[in-house]
């Protein structure tokens, strides 16, 4: 049984005393962890759309995996409890669940040496939200406050429970009024040395505030494509290929030089189906296409197998998923009856936009044109480049591929990708009892959340935007002598401090 938060924080053991003990020994039962060597690391990515800012629109896999090796999130995502401290060491709220304080680990200090301060978390914080809005910080500007050298306030509107969860990943901090990031100064467990034209090495922070690394630096290389990356990998240029998905995974799992880590429940490809108007903003349709899809073909042929079914909802990996729901099978007929009675023009075709941004993404969108064209409806599958997907298609199209790792949390998702506030609102979902049901389950606990949020997924099953067909396995192939690599889906594969070479 794992040992909780709330026990650790209660025992007094120092969060660095628990990471240092846990990086002694190999979790996969290799000998005891050795210290030195690079590890060569390849992402997707293209140059097009490198960006250093860490506050910034983290689109290439390599840009995100750097900036959450350089700098340090507030928290970031666990297994038991599902929330791990990073940045900060502790957190607690007042009775409310309205005043939350987050208190600076012990020892953190920037890689010029200077302490990090509230003052420093502060002012990131008010930049995340500025950069990024609600979606990544959702706490306003103004309500968040210093109070003393290492404790930081956030206070929001209404009671909130779920706070530390919604912190994660994205909360890197910066020194100051910092504003370029060539230098790329963090907090992290490594620390930028170069950076060539999308290629970074980075080397062990010595000072940092957890255990120190074990290796001693880490390379990551951009990839383009996920071809290139799996071939990179078999062919020895490189010793960890990230995210490089089912079909070079297969192509490396008989070779006995080379091991593939599969992460289940990893990452969701999808479509987004805009709700607020155009063709298909009848409930009707939308549940249409869902009924017309297989969905265990598309795991089958797009995932190769390394793969669940899923039933379009948002979260798949959250303790209060709600698996009565976990189902929706195939019915053309039912798809076709809904059609007719929605008035939906089947004598035209309707653009379906996708983009090679993640391992099956494109495929995906051929196999479901075919598929929905046994229903009647006509799709123009459209492929652009990630960029022009970003700048021209994303929060407006009518129909879209979209992807994104796993998260634990149901609410999660429903607040930042569905709630009427959010900036990211993918699928233009504006609905208020869906709205009432997110702030019922951000401010409640045990029972009253889990029941929350039931009704969060009941309503993205029954009129929500997303078809959401499967999960993908997250899959890594790595050289035999990586060890300790991230076995947690999702985002979670970027944290790559443990890792080392045997």
């Amino acid at each position: 049984m794992g040992i909780t938060r709330r026990q650790l924080l209660q025992s007094g053991i120092g969060v660095t005393a628990l990471l240092l003990a846990a990086a002694c020994t190999s979790e996969d039962g290799s000998g005891t962890a050795q210290r030195g060597g690079t590890l060569r690391v390849g992402a997707l990515g293209t140059a097009a759309r490198i960006e250093r800012d860490p506050h910034g629109n983290l689109s290439n896999d390599s840009d995100f995996l750097i900036a959450s090796l350089v700098y340090d999130a507030l928290t970031v995502p666990g297994a038991d409890p599902t929330v791990a401290p990073r940045l900060a060491s502790h957190w607690e709220a007042d009775a409310d669940n309205r005043r939350w304080t987050f208190t600076i680990a012990e020892g953190a200090k920037f890689h010029n040496g200077a302490p990090v301060t509230a003052e420093d978390v502060v002012w990131s914080m008010r930049r995340l939200r500025s950069v990024g809005g609600a979606s990544k910080m959702p706490v306003a500007e103004d309500d968040l406050t210093a109070d003393g050298p290492h404790r930081v306030v956030f206070t929001v509107p209404e009671p909130n429970t779920q706070l530390p969860l919604l912190l994660r990943l994205m909360t890197f901090t910066v020194p100051r009024g910092t504003t370029d990031f060539t230098a790329a100064i963090g907090t992290g467990p490594f620390r930028l040395e170069s950076f060539q034209g999308g290629t970074a090495r980075l080397v062990r922070n010595e000072d940092w505030h957890g255990a120190p690394p074990l290796l001693d630096a880490i390379e990551v290389t951009m990839f383009d494509s996920v071809t290139a990356l799996g071939n990179a990998a078999i062919g020895g240029q490189i010793d960890l290929a990230s995210n490089v998905g089912a079909i070079a995974g297969r192509t490396a799992a008989g070779r006995g030089d080379l091991q593939v880590v599969r992460r289940p429940d990893d990452t969701m490809v999808g479509v987004a189906m805009r709700t607020a108007d155009g063709p298909f903003a009848d409930a009707r349709v939308r549940t249409a296409l869902r009924l017309g899809v297989d969905r265990t073909a598309l795991v089958n042929q797009v995932h190769s197998g390394f793969g669940t079914v899923a039933a379009d909802i948002l979260g798949t990996a959250d303790p209060a998923y709600d698996t009565a729901l976990a189902r929706r099978d195939r019915d053309v007929e039912r798809a076709k009856t809904l059609l007719r009675e929605a008035g939906f023009d089947t004598g035209r075709g309707y653009p379906f936009v996708t983009k090679a941004e993640v391992a099956g993404e494109v495929e995906s969108a051929k196999v479901i044109a075919t598929q929905l064209a046994e229903i009647g409806v006509r799709l123009d599958v459209q492929v652009v480049e990630p960029a022009a997907f970003y700048d021209d298609v994303w929060l407006t199209a009518p129909l879209y591929t979209v992807s994104w790792g796993t998260n634990d949390s149901v609410v999660f998702f429903a607040e930042k990708l569905m709630s009427s506030g959010t900036n990211r609102n993918e699928t233009a979902f504006h609905d208020a009892e869906f709205d009432a049901a997110t702030a019922r389950a951000l401010a409640a606990s045990g029972d009253e959340y889990i029941q929350a949020c039931k009704e969060i997924q009941r309503i993205q099953f029954e009129r929500g935007g997303y078809l959401v067909w499967g999960m993908a396995d997250g899959i890594d192939i790595a050289a035999s002598s990586v060890r300790d690599l991230p076995t947690l889906g999702g985002f979670a594969r970027v944290q790559l401090e443990r890792a080392w070479l045997a």
